[in-house]
């Protein structure tokens, strides 16, 4: 099994990530977290956990990871200390390991910022991570939800490089995508959006991954 460290693993869709990982066949995750007291809740599940905080030396937190997740976010408080700068960091340390493939959680719009009327801070964090990583020579993935909803997942998604309108999407069909982007053959060194739809989230990320277009 792979060792699959996530980022922001304490998180909405950080948690739910998890548990896939938890309840697949294929990985094995590892929780990263920035406080101690958020450790307990994994360990008590038997999901392994690392110390890591975003704004300081990660470098350990990469040690016999396979793969990466990454689902942090300040919440809008330190974007560019944490969505942008950490996000470099791990980058750089998953190279510098080896890493096998790295999947980004970004964000619609994040290929535009500066055409965006509301976020746009956040959004040139985010567009300053994925070009990093896309310049990293890491194999990589970038997912780009539309706004994300507590709803119940349906398993269903719309998904393009470029959907050309907005959209919602549940955490649980996004947590799913992420996962679904580890495998090592699906959507290498692609940069898609989604939000909900009616195909099916294992025949969507088939589909892309037989149509590849690397992101310049």
């Amino acid at each position: 099994m792979e060792n699959v460290l996530i980022a922001g693993a304490n998180g909405t869709t950080g948690r739910k990530i998890v548990q896939l990982l938890k309840n697949s066949r294929d990985y094995n995750p590892v929780a990263m977290v920035r406080k101690e007291s958020q450790m307990e809740k994994f360990e008590k599940e038997n999901i392994t956990t690392v110390l890591g905080d975003l704004e300081k030396d990660i470098s350990h937190t990469v040690q016999n990871i396979d793969k990466i997740i990454f689902a942090a976010g300040s919440g809008g408080k330190k974007v560019i200390k944490v969505d942008q700068e950490g996000a470099k960091k791990l980058i750089d340390a998953a190279k510098d390991s080896s890493v096998k493939k790295f999947v980004m959680l970004s964000s619609m719009g994040a290929d535009q910022p500066e055409e965006a009327s509301d976020l746009k801070e956040y959004l040139k964090a985010k567009h300053e991570a994925d070009e990093w990583l896309k310049s990293s020579d890491l194999c990589y993935t970038i997912v780009r939800p539309g706004s994300l909803t507590d709803n119940q997942g349906t398993g269903n998604i719309k998904l393009a490089q470029s959907l050309g309108h907005s959209g919602s999407i549940a955490r649980e069909d996004v947590a799913q995508t992420l996962v679904g982007a580890l495998h090592d053959d699906i959507a290498n060194k692609q940069v898609f959006e989604i939000v909900e739809g009616e195909v099916v989230i294992r025949k969507a990320l088939e589909t892309i991954s037989k149509n590849p277009r690397p992101q310049a």
